[in-house]
């Protein structure tokens, strides 16, 4: 499977299409309308979110509930296209309307993708670059990965995402009854945290740095259970499942690191309290006696939760914004403000769920082929009893 996006911040729409998915699944606009408000929840979100009302439209590949087995075109349109047609407009502007329509940038903001782009296109005007490194963008990432949930939802799988960090502020609790009971209670919580004393404390953090004119980071876990052994490939670098994963982690914007597992602990500890023990019943098969590698081993799932975790730096646009340099006269002044957030790591673990459930469902069509659900089903089923008496 693959998706193209499509679209800016300010244009009159975003745009995704999805090939590869097999047909006769059921996918209604609810379940994606669904996931794209919860991304845009969130402590910490900026004005944006009180302009735009997001909501798909199925253009493609969906018929009566059902997809066709044809590429699903999906678009959501942005509510404040209306106040930049001028500015963000396909149609040339006359050199009188120059200065008034194009709001040209010329001043950098440090940590952005600005001026690298900016040199890299040969954009003297950084508007083309911000329009669509922006993480507006995400938008329709997030549909996309609304529809590889409700394929991954066809086996069973379940994902769930929330924070475990915020501006230093830790989760305490790190263990919890079950996936349903970790979203009830992290869908309550405008940080998106499981430990309610600490959501309190994020949301002072987030408050101070909004005060100060800054932004804070943090890191947010991926939880995915109901996963069978196989996914993924020792064969190839390219083919490995783990590493695939973690590209579409730092695909998002402003990601900096990625673990699974123990992660960065592992290098800390000894092989003996590393690696995961192999059991065998016959209800479940092979299992893990623990799950410090995090669902994967040999590039491959191994039956266990996947866990991956993901560090997303503090958002780059400051209302206290840090000194740069004017392209044009090479003048030092202060960045440029476009409108932002002082956090978003809550809505980041909403996409962070999105590109994680791409990347498995993507799997589960390279594996049990994506001509039709049934097919695919029969296919999975098959599979899963060989390996549970293998």
């Amino acid at each position: 499977m693959r998706y193209l996006t499509a679209g800016e911040s300010h244009g009159p729409q975003l745009t995704t299409i999805i090939e590869g998915m097999p047909a006769n699944m059921t996918l209604e606009q609810s379940a994606i309308d669904t996931e794209l408000k919860r991304r845009q929840k969130g402590y910490g979100r900026g004005r944006r979110m009180q302009i735009e009302s997001d909501s798909v439209q199925l253009v493609g590949g969906v018929r009566h509930g059902k997809t066709t087995g044809a590429p699903i075109a999906m678009t959501v349109e942005n509510k404040d296209w209306k106040h930049w047609q001028k500015i963000m407009g396909s149609e040339p502007i006359s050199e009188g309307e120059q200065d008034e329509m194009k709001r040209v940038i010329t001043k950098p903001r440090p940590g952005h993708a600005d001026l690298n782009g900016a040199i890299k296109y040969n954009h003297r005007d950084m508007r083309n670059v911000l329009e669509r490194s922006s993480a507006r963008e995400t938008t329709v990432r997030v549909a996309a990965g609304a529809v590889a949930k409700s394929l991954l939802s066809q086996f069973g799988v379940k994902v769930a995402g929330h924070v475990i960090s915020i501006g230093g502020i830790k989760s305490a609790k790190t263990s919890f009854d079950s996936i349903e009971d970790l979203q009830d209670v992290t869908e309550q919580s405008p940080v998106r945290c499981y430990d309610a004393d600490a959501s309190e404390k994020m949301k002072e953090a987030i408050d101070e740095a909004k005060k100060n004119g800054d932004s804070i980071g943090g890191i947010v876990e991926v939880i995915v259970e109901g996963l069978p052994v196989g996914l993924g490939s020792h064969v190839h670098y390219d083919r490995k499942l783990d590493a695939k994963i973690a590209g579409a982690i730092m695909s998002i914007n402003a990601f900096k690191g990625v673990e699974f597992g123990i992660g960065f602990e592992a290098a800390q500890r000894p092989g003996s309290e590393v690696h995961d023990e192999i059991l065998w019943n016959h209800e479940s098969g092979y299992y893990r006696k623990t799950n410090n590698l995090g669902g994967f081993e040999g590039g491959m799932t191994n039956g266990m939760p996947v866990i991956v975790r993901g560090v997303m730096k503090p958002i780059p646009t400051l209302y206290k914004p840090l000194q740069s340099v004017d392209i044009d006269t090479k003048e030092t002044f202060e960045a440029s403000i476009e409108r932002s957030d002082s956090c978003a790591v809550p809505s980041a673990s909403v996409v962070a769920e999105a590109v994680v459930a791409w990347e498995l469902a993507n799997a589960f069509t390279e594996k049990f082929g994506n001509e039709s659900m049934d097919r695919m089903l029969s296919n999975y089923h098959q599979y899963v009893s060989y390996s549970k008496e293998f």
